[in-house]
C-alpha cells in the first residue's frame, strides 16, 4: 500500500516519509525507527505528523514525524500489542480522534490509543484479510479477504468531481488507468497515493494529484482540467471537501455517536504544487537512491503548513532523553512512595536532591548531584523530622536551606552543611508554629528572600518570615481542602485552587480575603495551579466530573468567567504536576506513578494549548523536578533539565529541541533568562509595599554565534518543471507539443471526448481536447 496525508507519504513495502521540504527513504532512517518489517502504515487524518505502523513483531506503533530541519525521533510515542498474530492492516478512524482499526491474520480489533486498550474485537475472517475501509461517519467498517491468488493486487481509490472516477493500479504494470484518460509512465509502479484535496493547485484547475512510487523515485502526477487558468475559482470543479478537524472523541464514538468531519471549500492551495515549485538538486547517494524531484521551496512550504494546520509550535518535536548512566545516582533503598497528593514527592535544586524515606520519624535523605554513582548498602545520614513529612522544598535563594512541613502543623527549617549531608541532623535551624492542623503545602516567594507561604487543614494560608520566625499574614476564604497555590511571576498575587470547586486570587498585602474567585475543576481528586503567559493566565491541572485528568486555562483578570480553554489529558488517579518555563512558554506535566510526560506550548490566544511530543519512560517514576536554566546544555539545544526519581535511581533528563545547525546559538529558543535563583528584595521590603524584579542574563556561550546572525547559505541549484522551459514559446507551440506528446503515447482515439457531454460550462472555457496530465520525473543529477 502507498498513500499520503498532506505533507507526507506512507508506503508499506518500504517506509517512505515525504513532506514539503524533503523525502526520507528507509536507508536514511535510524535502525530503531523501524526495527521490524512494516506490513502497513497510515497517517492520522487530523495530525499530519502522526504515523501509525504495524509490524511483523505483532505490534502497532505511533510515530511523531519531524520536520526536515529536525532530527527524526528514534522512539515510538505509543506501542500497542494486539497479541493477535501477524498484523496486516492499520487504519485511522475518519471522524474520531485516537481510534485505530487493526487487522490481523485472525480478525479485527478497534483500539483506543489514548487508553492503550482494544475497545472491541470484531468477527474473525476465514482467510487472509487484505483491506479495510471506514464509512465516512465512522459508523461502519468494511473488510475484504483473500479469495484467490492474483498476479498483482488491484488497489481501488475514489475521488469526487461530480463524476465518480475509479483508479486501477497494477503494481507490476506500467499504466495508470482512468475512466476519462490514460497516463503512461516510464517506470514500473510499486504503489500510488492520492494527495489530499487541500493540497491541489486550484489556480491551474488541478483536480487530482497522484504520487507514484517506483523502485527509486517518488513521481508527482498532476491531473488538470483544461480550463483557462487565472484568478477565477471554478466552483463546479471543486465541491466542498472533507476538512482537517475531528468530529468527535473516541469516547463519543464508543457511546454510539456518528458524525462526519465538517467540509471546507478548496478555494486556496495550502501546499505548493509540482507545477509551481522548484526542486533542489540532490545526488542519489545523499538520499540513498530516492529522487527528490518534487520539493517546494522552504518559504512556500512554511506558508503552506501554517495555512493548513494553523499556528505551529517550534517545540512540537521536543525530545526528552535520560542522560548517560554515569550521571545517575543508583541503589536507592527504602523510598517513601506514598507522599501526600499536594507534595511533589521529592525536590531538587542545582546542587542537591532531597528524597523522603519510608523510615519512622519522617526522615529525608539528601544527595549531591555532583556525586553520582552507586550508593553504599549501609545506612545513610538523614534529616530527622520526628513526624511524618507533608511537604518540603528548597529555598530558591539558598541551595543549603531545606524547609519541611510536618503532620504536627509545624514547619522546620534545616541547614545542609557545605559538601553535603555527612551526619544525621536532628535539630532544625528554626521551627515555625501557628497552624492548628496538618499542613498541605509550602511555597517560597519568587522575589523576596525568606518569605514562605503555607496552606493547612485549618483552611488558612499563612505567610511567614524565616528571618524572624513569625507569621506575617493570614489569608482566609476557603471552604474546603486547599489543593494547590502559586505566586504570580511578579510576586504581587497568590493563586489557590480548592476542593470546594473554586479558583481564588489573593493580594496578600491589601486584603486577607480573595480579590477574585471563579469556578475551577469539577473533580475533587486533586489539582495544581501555575501562572503562564507572563501572568496573564492561570493554568490548573485537575479532574473533570468523570474523574479524568484535564487542563484548564483561566484569565487572571476574570476568574468569574470560567475557563477560556481546556484540554483532556488521560485517565489516571494521580494529579498532573506542572512545570512552566517562562522563557519558552513550554509546559511540562507528569504525575507520580506515571510513565508519560506531557509537553505543551501555551499561547495567549486560540488554540491556547499546542501539544508537543511526549516523553515516555520504561517504568513508572515517583516524580520529576526541574533545575535552573543554567544547568541546560545550550550547545545541544537543551531547553529544560530535570531529575527523575525512580524506584531505586535518580536520573537526569534533558529536554532538547532538534535543530540542524547546532554550531550556532539558537537564540529563538534561548531568550535572556531571569536569574530567579537570586532574591531581588527582602521579606520586610515586600511587606512594606516594594516590588522586585530579577535581573536577566544571556545563556549564549562567548564562542557561539546566534543563529539569527548566521550567514545565509548560497541557494542550491534547482530542477525546474518542464513548463518553465516552454515559457519562451507561443501558446500555439506549447499546445502543439503537448498534443503531439499525448498522441504519441496514447495513439489516436476515435471515441467521443468526455467533455462533449458536460453541461453548465461555456464553450470558450475549454482550451484543449483532453484532460491534461503533467508528470515530472528526475532520474539522475543530469536529468
Amino acid at each position: 500500500s502507498f498513500s499520503s496525508q498532506g505533507k507526507h507519504i506512507k508506503s508499506s513495502c518500504s517506509l517512505v516519509a515525504f513532506n514539503t521540504d524533503q523525502a526520507v527513504c528507509p536507508d536514511s532512517l535510524p535502525d530503531l525507527l523501524v526495527p521490524d518489517l512494516v506490513t502497513d502504515l497510515d497517517f492520522s487524518p487530523f495530525d499530519d505528523y502522526l504515523l501509525a505502523t504495524c509490524s511483523a513483531d505483532e505490534t502497532v506503533k505511533l510515530w511523531r514525524v519531524c520536520d526536515p530541519d529536525q532530527d527524526q525521533c528514534s522512539n515510538a510515542e505509543v506501542t500497542l500489542s494486539p497479541a493477535d498474530g501477524r498484523l496486516e492492516v492499520v487504519l485511522f478512524h475518519p471522524a474520531a480522534s485516537g481510534l485505530l482499526a487493526v487487522a490481523s491474520v485472525r480478525g479485527l480489533q478497534v483500539w483506543d490509543v489514548t487508553r492503550d486498550a482494544a475497545l472491541t474485537v470484531l468477527e474473525q475472517h476465514e482467510d487472509q484479510l487484505q483491506g479495510l475501509a471506514w464509512k465516512e461517519d465512522g459508523s461502519l467498517l468494511a473488510s475484504s479477504c483473500k479469495v484467490s491468488a492474483l498476479h498483482s493486487n488491484i488497489l481501488p481509490a475514489c475521488f469526487f468531481l461530480r463524476l465518480l472516477l475509479f483508479l486501477h493500479i497494477h503494481e507490476a504494470d506500467l499504466s495508470v488507468s482512468w475512466s476519462v484518460s490514460h497516463c503512461l509512465t516510464d517506470l514500473s509502479t510499486r504503489g500510488v497515493a492520492l494527495v489530499p484535496k487541500l493540497a491541489l493547485d486550484v489556480s491551474c484547475c488541478e483536480v487530482l494529484r497522484l504520487l507514484q512510487l517506483t523502485d527509486n523515485f517518488i513521481v508527482p502526477i498532476s491531473y488538470q482540467v483544461p480550463r483557462k487558468a487565472g484568478q477565477d475559482f471554478h466552483a463546479d470543479l471543486y465541491p466542498d471537501t472533507v476538512g482537517h478537524t475531528l468530529a468527535m472523541t473516541a469516547e463519543d464514538w464508543w457511546k454510539g455517536e456518528n458524525k462526519q468531519v465538517l467540509t471546507s471549500q478548496s478555494s486556496s492551495s495550502p501546499l505548493s504544487t509540482p507545477s509551481s515549485s522548484a526542486a533542489p538538486s540532490r545526488s542519489p547517494s545523499s538520499t540513498s537512491g530516492l529522487s527528490s524531484g518534487f520539493l517546494p521551496s522552504p518559504s512556500q512550504s512554511s506558508r503552506a503548513i501554517h495555512s493548513m494546520l494553523g499556528p505551529s509550535s517550534k517545540f512540537r518535536h521536543i525530545q526528552g532523553t535520560v542522560l548517560h548512566r554515569d550521571t545517575h545516582i543508583t541503589n536507592l533503598r527504602g523510598l517513601h512512595l506514598t507522599t501526600p497528593g499536594e507534595c511533589d514527592g521529592f525536590c531538587a535544586n542545582g546542587e542537591r536532591v532531597a528524597v523522603p524515606l519510608a523510615i519512622a520519624g519522617g526522615q529525608i535523605a539528601v544527595f549531591e548531584l555532583s556525586q553520582p554513582g552507586k550508593l553504599p548498602d549501609t545506612a545513610l545520614p538523614t534529616i530527622q523530622n520526628s513526624v511524618n513529612v507533608a511537604d518540603f522544598c528548597w529555598d530558591p535563594f539558598d541551595t543549603h536551606k531545606l524547609v519541611v512541613a510536618g503532620d504536627d502543623a509545624k514547619i522546620r527549617v534545616w541547614q545542609i552543611p557545605k559538601g553535603g549531608l555527612m551526619e544525621t541532623l536532628t535539630e532544625p535551624e528554626c521551627v515555625l508554629r501557628g497552624h492548628t492542623e496538618k499542613i498541605y503545602s509550602i511555597k517560597f516567594h519568587p522575589h523576596a528572600s525568606s518569605l514562605l507561604a503555607s496552606s493547612s487543614y485549618d483552611l488558612t494560608v499563612r505567610l511567614w518570615s524565616l528571618e524572624t520566625g513569625e507569621e506575617v499574614k493570614r489569608l482566609s476564604g476557603h471552604q474546603d481542602q486547599i489543593f494547590g497555590m502559586a505566586w504570580s511571576p511578579d510576586g504581587k498575587l497568590l493563586a489557590t485552587v480548592c476542593k470546594d470547586g473554586k479558583v481564588r486570587l489573593y493580594d496578600p498585602r491589601k486584603s486577607t480575603l480573595p480579590i477574585q474567585e471563579g469556578p475551577g475543576p469539577e473533580g475533587h481528586r486533586g489539582a495544581r495551579v501555575v501562572w503562564v503567559c507572563d501572568g496573564k493566565y492561570l493554568l490548573v491541572s485537575g479532574f473533570d466530573s468523570r474523574s479524568e485528568r484535564q487542563l484548564y486555562l483561566f484569565s487572571a483578570e476574570s476568574l468569574a468567567s470560567g475557563s477560556v480553554a481546556s484540554v483532556p489529558a488521560d485517565v489516571s488517579p494521580s494529579t498532573l504536576i506542572p512545570f512552566y518555563d517562562l522563557d519558552t512558554s513550554v509546559l511540562i506535566l507528569t504525575g507520580k506513578g506515571d510513565t508519560r510526560v506531557y509537553t505543551y506550548e501555551i499561547v495567549p490566544e486560540a488554540p491556547y494549548f499546542m501539544e508537543c511530543s511526549s516523553f515516555h519512560s520504561s517504568e513508572p517514576h515517583k516524580g520529576l523536578c526541574f533545575l535552573p536554566k543554567t544547568e541546560c546544555d545550550v550547545r545541544d539545544v537543551e531547553v529544560a533539565r530535570a531529575v527523575r526519581l525512580g524506584k531505586t535511581t535518580i536520573e537526569p533528563v534533558a529536554f532538547r529541541v532538534p535543530r540542524v545547525k547546532k554550531e550556532f546559538f539558537q537564540d529563538d529558543v534561548f531568550p535572556e533568562t531571569a536569574v530567579w535563583w537570586e532574591a531581588s528584595l527582602t521579606a520586610a521590603a515586600w511587606l512594606s509595599g516594594s516590588n522586585g524584579q530579577h535581573r536577566k542574563i544571556s545563556l549564549r556561550p562567548k564562542d557561539m554565534m546566534p543563529v539569527s546572525e548566521a550567514p545565509k547559505e548560497a541557494p542550491v541549484r534547482k530542477y525546474l518543471p518542464s513548463s518553465v522551459y516552454l515559457e519562451e514559446k507561443t501558446d500555439e507551440q506549447k499546445k502543439e507539443e503537448l498534443l503531439s506528446a499525448m498522441v504519441a503515447k496514447l495513439g489516436n482515439r476515435e471515441d467521443p471526448l468526455p467533455q462533449s457531454s458536460y453541461e453548465g460550462v461555456d464553450e470558450d472555457e475549454w482550451v484543449s481536447e483532453e484532460l491534461t496530465t503533467h508528470t515530472h520525473t528526475h532520474t539522475s543529477d543530469d536529468s
